[in-house]
């Protein structure tokens, strides 16, 4: 048999690429796959910024290249996606479509249903019950206009029909649900909580009922179906017992990885192969191929983030590549053009309506008998309207199944792109952020419902005494003085964390300010820390599986997400003799403040980050520094972060930014000069922890602001692993009054080993010229400023502030930046 010349020579010989041969079906293979991909990116860019998921792009992207749109354009299907060419595009499609379901069930956490069975069973039953109702109802008008009079279709009865109907209508699509919780950082609410405990629900009893119509459908007589759903029902228990057993005994006589949460390649070898034979099993028995992968997803182990980890391992294939080609298959069959009657369109809008309307109103009513408020009870309903991908995959079995026409698929697609996009928006209207706070501060007892304040009695409002010798005032700085400064404490050390190259600061800062130092003085106080593992969220299912397992309250479970930034901390928190807890924290970057301010129990707690100084001044003074140094200006990702704790934090906020790196034209020329045993001497003056000297600087010295007594406050805490503390005050004249001098004296208890000095500097004299005058060695100590921006103000730091991060860029020395908390 003679060899085309053009299919070995390819293109050189004149051969057509989009041309499907049977002997390398896979180039067009190729070309349509990079064609899907790159047009669901395309789609998802507008999508994300209206803050939707992205199996809309993926979904409106498969209808684009239907017959609705790209189809009706001259040889377009023909060309791209010849009819020879879709079976293996299907086949591909269907592989994804399987690991997909494989991933949903490592999602389902049957632990978490348990905890909150009431919720589950109420919200997730009754939420179900009502549009399945609604959808028995209307499914005798579909089935009387589109499956009789269709004679392509095959015979089903209306009992299977009717079932399928009410099923596509009462389902959730718990994977965007779960993503649309996080975006909308409702995770930790207890609205979240319940919503997906009954997504839980509801897709597994969803998924069931979906079996189920689709063994009647494959049934050819009622004894059959009864032996297939028998036999499924024997194979989930074999998988739940002895697979199940098998494996976790398996895994843990012979390998570690429970124990570290990292699956071997072994273990994923046997994991996949269990899940192409558990899809090969109920397929061959009559039950879809996406039922035997979903129910090996629930029977892994959860251990240690075992499912994150194998989720990591398999999502970016699944959902970058075989996710989006399932849709575009899907999307071939789906013809909006088909829809060309009225009763077509009115039967779409009664579908829309009956599946937001059950949902909707299953959702209110059964979160009512959970004694939610009315509010977060329709913000319940509106969640479980979602529909996502999971409706796109029950649609497209049952067309394969020939349970419903091309064109009856076509109206419920548009119903799930619909639901699915109006559940953001709509969420964000009936429970919008400001309600949730009005309602914890209620919740609290802090208001009243209609917003007015209640009053603490004075018992309530006192503090307690200290055993020691003065009373301890962790409320407020507002109507603090320096003269009672002395009574305040930082409640809890609070550490951000973004990322590894910032951790030596924050340990050197937790250090001097949470340790006891060595010299014994009633004054100093030991502080508790507690680790923030800031991350971003993405899309990844790992992230999601992460989010939704962020419910302990054991520290140490969190921790194990991030463990090689908090472990850190936890070692050298426990060489410190200091009690530490931490919390990873994975949400959007939008919500990145309100997660923070979640994780804050006390408003007399101080959070503390840092980063570059170079990243964190204004774009035009980094440009003429940067320009002055020959150093390449990037802005910092963090800008917006640090501005909106500045002026949103619900605790005290400090921003450590360091100057490693950065020598000032001082030091160099000190160091150009010095000798060998000059530099020795001059390096040797540096110590592991502690620095040389603490510098604060004060605007003024009238009456001190809150912000102003927080800094010195932790001048004074920094002071005891100090060996020299230098305040630098503005001032109308050369000398202030001498009570101000002895207020600060006093508070910093100099003749206890520490070297206090004041300078006071007019205004008339250029300020930071004459701290570098007093420090010209300033680059290895810390300057502390207050940062007195108002809410009002969009700026990241005020006029004076500015002065100082300029200053500290020039000099090399590293600067925190502190502003106290302040009740609305």
């Amino acid at each position: 048999m003679a060899v085309s010349t053009t299919s070995v020579a390819g293109i050189v010989a004149g051969r057509n690429p989009l041309e499907y041969s049977a002997s390398s079906p896979y180039t067009i293979f190729l070309f349509q796959a990079v064609f899907i991909i790159l047009l669901c990116q395309l789609v998802n860019y507008p999508l994300k910024r209206l803050q939707q998921p992205r199996v809309i792009a993926e979904v409106v992207s498969g209808i684009l290249l239907g017959p609705t749109v790209m189809g009706r354009i001259p040889n377009f299907s023909n060309t791209c996606f010849p009819k020879a060419s879709l079976p293996g595009l299907s086949l591909m499609a269907n592989v994804g479509i399987i690991l997909f379901l494989f991933i949903i069930g490592l999602e389902v956490d049957i632990t978490f249903i348990k905890k909150n069975l009431r919720a589950s069973l109420t919200v997730g039953m009754i939420n179900m019950a009502i549009p399945f109702g609604l959808g028995c109802a209307i499914a005798k008008g579909i089935y009387d206009e589109y499956h009789l009079s269709d004679d392509t279709l095959p015979d089903i009865k209306f009992t299977t029909y009717m079932v399928f109907i009410a099923v596509a209508l009462c389902i959730t699509a718990f994977p965007v649900l779960a993503r649309i919780l996080t975006e909308l950082n409702l995770i930790g609410d207890r609205v979240g909580t319940i919503v997906l405990a009954a997504g839980i629900t509801n897709d597994l009893v969803g998924w069931i009922l979906l079996a189920l119509v689709v063994t009647l459908a494959n049934a050819s007589n009622g004894l059959n179906t009864l032996y297939i759903l028998l036999v499924a029902a024997g194979w989930f228990l074999f998988l739940c017992y002895p697979v199940r057993l098998s494996m976790r005994f398996l895994l843990k006589k012979f390998t570690s990885d429970l124990q570290t949460g990292e699956p071997s390649q072994v273990s994923m070898l046997s994991i996949i192969v269990l899940v192409f034979i558990s899809a090969f099993f109920t397929d061959i028995i009559g039950v879809h191929p996406i039922f035997g992968a979903f129910m090996v997803g629930v029977i892994v182990p959860r251990d240690n983030g075992y499912v994150i980890k194998i989720t990591e391992k398999l999502e970016d294939l699944v959902n970058v590549v075989l996710i989006p080609l399932y849709f575009a298959n899907a999307g071939l069959s789906t013809n909006l053009g088909l829809l060309n009657r009225g009763i077509d369109w009115g039967y779409t809008i009664g579908i829309i309506l009956l599946a937001m309307v059950g949902k909707i109103v299953g959702g209110f009513f059964a979160s009512r008998l959970n004694k939610l408020l009315w509010r977060e009870s329709l913000a319940v309903g509106v969640l479980m309207s979602c529909k996502g991908i999971v409706e796109i995959v029950v649609l497209s079995v049952g067309l394969n199944a020939g349970i419903i026409s091309q064109k009856v698929y076509s109206m419920f697609i548009v119903m799930a792109l619909i639901t699915t996009f109006a559940t953001t928006p709509l969420a964000l209207l009936v429970y919008p952020v400001e309600y949730r706070e009005k309602r914890d501060k209620f919740i609290n007892g802090e208001i009243n419902w209609d917003g007015t304040p209640i009053a603490k009695s004075k018992n309530a409002a006192s503090q307690s005494i200290d055993s020691s010798s003065h009373s301890l005032e962790t409320t407020s700085l507002n109507s603090m003085s320096i003269e009672t400064i002395s009574k305040f404490q930082v409640s809890k050390l609070v550490v951000l964390v973004k990322s590894l190259n910032t951790i030596s600061n924050l340990m050197h800062f937790v250090h001097d300010f949470a340790s006891m130092s060595k010299t014994e003085n009633d004054n100093n106080y030991k502080v508790d820390v507690k680790a923030l593992h800031l991350r971003e969220f993405t899309s990844r299912t790992s992230h999601l599986l992460e989010v939704s397992a962020q419910k302990s309250e054991d520290p140490l479970t969190d921790e194990s997400n991030s463990s090689s930034i908090l472990s850190i901390l936890r070692i050298f928190t426990e060489m410190l003799n200091v009690h530490f807890t931490s919390s990873s924290i994975l949400s959007p970057n939008k919500n990145h403040v309100f997660s923070i301010n979640e994780q804050i129990l006390e408003s007399s707690s101080l959070l503390i980050g840092s980063h570059s100084i170079k990243s964190a001044l204004p774009e035009d003074e980094l440009n003429n520094f940067f320009v002055e140094n020959n150093v390449n200006s990037e802005e910092s990702s963090d800008f917006s972060l640090y501005k909106k704790l500045f002026h949103s934090c619900k605790c005290h906020f400090g921003l450590l930014l360091s100057n490693e790196g950065v020598t000032s034209e001082n030091e160099k020329s000190y160091s150009d000069e010095a000798d060998a045993s000059t530099l020795h001497k001059h390096d040797s003056s540096g110590q592991l922890f502690g620095r040389k000297a603490i510098n604060l600087v004060l605007n003024h010295d009238s009456v001190l602001s809150a912000s102003d007594l927080l800094a010195l406050h932790v001048t004074f805490k920094l002071g005891f692993n100090s060996a020299q503390v230098n305040i630098f005050v503005q001032s109308s004249i050369t000398t202030a009054p001498r009570g101000f001098d002895q207020q600060i004296e006093k508070l910093i208890h100099y003749n206890s080993g520490i070297d206090l000095v004041i300078h006071h500097i007019k205004e008339s004299v250029n300020f930071t010229d004459e701290i570098v005058k007093y420090r010209p060695q300033i680059s290895s100590e810390l300057l502390i400023v207050a940062n007195n921006i108002g809410r009002e103000e969009s700026t990241l730091f005020d006029k004076n502030v500015t002065q100082i991060v300029d200053m500290s860029v020039l000099e090399g020395v590293d600067v925190l930046i502190v502003k106290a908390f302040q009740s609305n």
